[in-house]
């Protein structure tokens, strides 16, 4: 896909000795591979799944304190709650590319969770505002503050794994997402029941909490996100030369590459890195308005706010188990395009179900089961879908600025999603549903055609130079339009 114009490496390290996959099974470099594997898992996925839990929870509990009050007490109509809601992600996808360039240039110890600081700040903010344009400017700044966090995270991964490993720890990453929409549900149940307490209503108070618990997060977060393998003061010596020999035969993380301004040009006119962001733009339209508006939803079925919170819980935990099967299963397999489609199609038939259940308060069973169809299916495709750009594309800034890229061009779908779900629509939300099952329906359209590029690619490659390894011969691989490189499908 990548032409051979793609950016020349920086000075590189020299390659250490690589070793055949039955060898790096029991050891490399008297290191027991999955032993280092699983001590990089405890000191790494525990602590960015926690900032990006807090990350989700801070910027959907909006739709939890609907329901609490905070339209009535700011004067909100329902159309000027969901232009708080687009203002987000204007933000977001505005500083998108520059915060990724500046974790490139300084440390994710550093940049991480200073990120998480800014944005639990702001999050408290929303408690406190007073009227209309206060929240307006304070949703824009969350968008501003955390959209630096999961593009710069799966970078950040991909510095400590190899291509086929990172599926796996990018979607157990991302099921935090779905795992803060069940903790919000109860979290704001219980929060509710604060009304009155300190003269403020319920709905300030779930985002004054859930912002100070973020902020007191990110002070401890310092001590605990590291930088990169060869500083990590958790890995031994021979730890960290048993991980760049992993990695130097498996892609360019252990390349000393400078940060380039041409290499995020590159990335910017491949593309393949714009259809990795339309892959994931035909996702996030579902997955925001669902992780938006599901208590309203449920809401309008007929339930009361409080039960609405609840009921919110198990779509989401549903959608947390099946994100870490699938994902385990796909990188079992070796393939990721086979799950991203039939996640997809799984979440066709929930909004199918939405949209033909006629009555939905008469028969609000059957738009509940829709609910857990449609997050069942949406989540763990959006989870398999993120890792695409971390596998397949080479150079570390070209990478970084991809990841970006992929984000950004994918919220351009959740800024239209904002605007769908208007109260006028309840209790059916007919235009919303319809949106979401046609993004979900062309998710399967890019994807498969997504597929059938790469593997038509890799088979071109294979019939030049078959079974040929990154390792081979003494130039370092420098872009993907080496015959050496094989996309991951």
């Amino acid at each position: 896909m990548s032409s051979s114009g793609d950016e020349k490496q920086g000075a590189t390290t020299d390659h250490p000795r690589s070793l055949s996959r039955s060898e790096s099974d029991l050891e490399l470099d008297g290191v027991k591979e999955n032993a280092l594997l699983r001590k990089l898992d405890l000191h790494l996925l525990p602590a960015v799944s926690l900032l990006y839990l807090l990350s989700f929870l801070d910027r959907s509990n909006v739709a939890n304190a609907r329901l609490d009050g905070l339209t009535t007490d700011l004067h909100m109509t329902g159309n000027q709650y969901l232009t708080s809601l687009t203002l987000y992600f204007i933000g977001y996808v505005l500083f998108e590319i520059p915060c990724n360039v500046i974790l490139k240039r300084t440390t994710p110890r550093l940049w991480l969770p200073t990120l998480t600081m800014l944005w639990g700040v702001v999050a408290t903010l929303m408690g406190v505002t007073q009227n209309l344009s206060g929240f307006f400017a304070v949703r824009f700044f969350l968008g501003v503050t955390e959209s630096g966090l999961f593009p710069g995270v799966v970078f950040y991964l991909s510095m400590w794994y190899k291509r086929h490993e990172r599926v796996y720890r990018v979607a157990l990453f991302f099921s935090a997402a779905s795992l803060a929409g069940a903790f919000g549900g109860i979290l704001a149940y219980g929060i509710g029941k604060m009304s009155g307490v300190g003269g403020l209503n319920g709905w300030r108070w779930i985002f004054i909490i859930e912002g100070i618990l973020t902020v007191l997060v990110a002070l401890t977060a310092y001590l605990f996100i590291y930088d990169y393998p060869s500083t990590a003061p958790f890995l031994s010596e021979p730890e960290r030369c048993a991980i760049q020999s992993r990695l130097a035969a498996d892609s360019d993380a252990t390349a000393a590459e400078p940060f380039s301004w041409a290499a995020v040009g590159h990335a910017l006119k491949d593309p393949e890195c714009w259809l990795y962001g339309l892959t994931f733009h035909t996702l996030s339209l579902p997955l925001y308005t669902l992780s938006l508006f599901l208590p309203s939803i449920i809401n309008a079925l007929g339930f009361t706010a409080a039960n609405a919170q609840l009921l919110s819980v198990p779509p989401y935990a549903l959608a947390t188990i099946l994100t870490i099967i699938i994902a385990v299963v796909s990188e079992r397999l070796q393939r990721r395009a086979p799950f991203i489609v039939g996640s997809s199609l799984l979440a066709v038939i929930g909004y199918a179900i939405l949209i033909g259940n006629k009555d939905p308060t008469g028969r609000p069973g059957i738009s509940y089961l829709g609910t857990f169809f449609a997050a069942g299916g949406i989540y763990p495709a959006t989870a398999l879908a993120l890792s695409l750009p971390a596998m397949n594309v080479v150079g570390q800034t070209k990478r970084a600025t991809a990841t970006a890229m992929q984000i950004s061009v994918g919220n351009l779908g959740a800024v239209l999603g904002t605007q769908l779900y208007r109260p006028a629509t309840a209790p059916r939300y007919v235009l919303g549903h319809s949106f979401a099952l046609g993004y979900m329906s062309a998710n399967v359209v890019v994807v498969s055609i997504l597929w059938w590029l790469l593997a038509r690619e890799n088979a071109r490659r294979e019939a030049i130079a078959p079974g040929a390894k990154l390792d081979d011969g003494e130039e370092p691989l420098k872009n993907s339009g080496d015959v050496r490189w094989r996309f991951n499908t």
